[in-house]
């Protein structure tokens, strides 16, 4: 088998069970709280820590990326891996929240399989392959995304929050075992420059297009998280049972993901024939569209059929996205640009669910949806006029 395809299917396990042990945590730390004591502001505590490791996150990302540019994708990815693992297990043991935000901010500040995984394939892929090798990386982050929780959720029934804690950071420890033994990187050249964040800041300014990449990372991200904080409060307007508002959530938030399970190897093929610029068009303005159609149905089964629908557009946006900032760089700054872009993904994570919360809390909730939708249409347009030029054939700076 050629190195390329044994990374890719190395790297696609790894990632589906990084993906899985994040969604056996996250999810459930409001119900872990009361378990260590916190009986009192736990919505407070959930947002807090939740928001800890994506702050910490944005700050640590260029960083790492710098540090992966000077060493290597793949120590990266081990190393991220081998914290990530002493973390989770360390969250089954805690006593308190400050412990658990302690363990979040570390989580924000070592971690980075994933993108790490990113940067590997995208640096080490034929070209021909690119589009499809990410598109198939997007799709073991989505499968995990959905399996996590059915998992995390099943062991804590059965043994508890601990176990279900024990057991994430007993899959990412294989995970990064599987990566140790059998992923090869073999396009790397170390870069000979002195890493300073402050100058990688300045060359990706310099660099237009990776900054429109950049852009369109923090616009599409924090529309993901805008419509978290108000989607059960909206399955229950639509008439589900409040009772009920969790499950029917959890199995609508799921659509998306499965869509992108079954779509994204397609656009991630169109994308190395067609160009990742026409596939990232294409996948917003089916997202933008698609935000704006749920406000449109009143009732739960054609909410679901849409918020599919929308998934399968949506899924071409972030492999796409990815494609994009290996067009725009240079293979010696190709750590640092994804570590950049990550940086560009925690702050749209950070800053969609405030957006959301805050305009679902002044006004009707579908107006969410609204603002989602037109910001997913702008970033359509700002990606067809400004990323003209920028093709399968545009050579990478090489001055960054």
């Amino acid at each position: 088998m050629e190195s390329w395809k044994r990374n890719l299917w190395i790297l696609w396990i790894g990632v589906f069970f990084t993906s899985s042990s994040f969604s056996m945590v996250i999810p459930f730390l409001p119900i872990f709280l009361p378990q260590i004591g916190v009986t009192k502001n736990v919505e407070m505590w959930s947002g807090l820590l939740f928001s800890a490791a994506f702050f910490a996150g944005a700050i640590a990302s260029p960083f790492w990326g710098s540090v992966a540019d000077k060493y290597g994708r793949k120590p990266m990815i081990i190393r991220a891996g081998f914290c990530l693992f002493i973390i989770y297990t360390l969250t089954a043991f805690v006593t308190n929240p400050y412990q658990l935000l302690i363990l979040r901010i570390s989580q924000g500040l070592l971690t980075g399989f994933v993108p790490g995984a990113i940067a590997l394939i995208g640096t080490n892929t034929p070209s021909r392959n690119v589009g499809y090798a990410l598109s198939m990386i997007s799709t073991a982050s989505a499968t995990g995304n959905i399996v996590g929780p059915l998992l995390g959720g099943g062991i804590a029934h059965l043994v508890g929050n601990r176990w279900a804690f024990g057991s994430a950071g007993i899959i990412v420890l294989i995970s990064t075992i599987l990566v140790f033994l059998w992923v090869t990187e073999e396009n790397f050249t170390p870069s000979k420059k002195r890493g300073s964040v402050k100058n990688d800041f300045k060359e990706a300014w310099n660099n237009k297009p990776f900054m429109m990449v950049l852009l369109l990372t923090v616009v599409t991200a924090g529309s993901v998280m805008t419509i978290e904080p108000v989607l059960p409060l909206y399955i229950v307007k639509l008439g589900g049972s409040a009772e009920n508002a969790s499950l029917l959530a959890g199995i609508v938030f799921s659509l998306p993901g499965i869509a992108s399970t079954l779509f994204a190897p397609f656009w991630g093929k169109w994308a190395d024939k067609a160009g990742f610029q026409r596939v990232l068009v294409i996948g917003l303005l089916g997202g933008g569209i698609g935000t704006l159609a749920q406000i449109m149905v009143s009732e739960i089964i054609g909410f679901s059929i849409i918020r599919f629908i929308y998934g399968i557009f949506f899924c071409a946006v972030f492999p796409a996205l990815n494609g994009l900032v290996v067009k725009s760089t240079a293979e010696n700054f190709r750590g640092r640009a994804f570590g950049l872009n990550q940086t560009a993904n925690q702050i749209g994570g950070m800053v969609g669910p405030i957006i959301g919360g805050f305009i679902g809390g002044i006004f009707p909730i579908w107006s969410v949806f609204a603002v989602t939708g037109i910001f997913l249409l702008t970033a359509m347009v700002v990606a067809y006029w400004k990323g003209k030029g920028l093709s399968n054939t545009v050579k990478p700076r090489t001055n960054v």
